[in-house]
């Protein structure tokens, strides 16, 4: 069971780039299902959110466990992958994130790093 995960977030389009948004969108799809077929993530979701005031339009959580998602990271063709994103989206946004059996982990160094702040 997957134990991290990254989170993609963006936007909206750069306005007069919508077109090639959507061709970066369905790159970064493809992108990702080859790297859930290649076993270098164990799944991943993607989300479009309703118009809401907000500044999230949308995000994919790749899943997997913290060695995947750490050399995803490192993953040239992931860097470019986003920089490739972040020049037609705001906001872009990719962050780490605990989930699955990693939320044990990481409450348990929150508690520690707690108790020895008030020490």
């Amino acid at each position: 069971m997957a134990e991290a995960g990254v989170f993609v977030g963006w936007g909206a389009n750069v306005a007069g780039r919508e077109e090639r948004g959507l061709e970066v969108f369905n790159e970064a799809v493809q992108f990702w299902s080859q790297l859930e077929t290649d076993g270098r993530i164990e799944s991943f979701e993607v989300v479009l959110l309703a118009p809401h005031g907000g500044e999230l339009d949308g995000f994919a959580l790749l899943r997997g466990t913290r060695d995947q998602v750490g050399a995803l990271l490192m993953d040239e063709d992931f860097e470019r992958m986003n920089t490739r994103a972040a020049l037609i989206v705001q906001n872009l946004g990719v962050v780490t994130a605990a989930l699955g059996d990693g939320l044990g982990r990481a409450i348990g160094v929150y508690q520690e790093e707690l108790a020895g702040a008030v020490a």
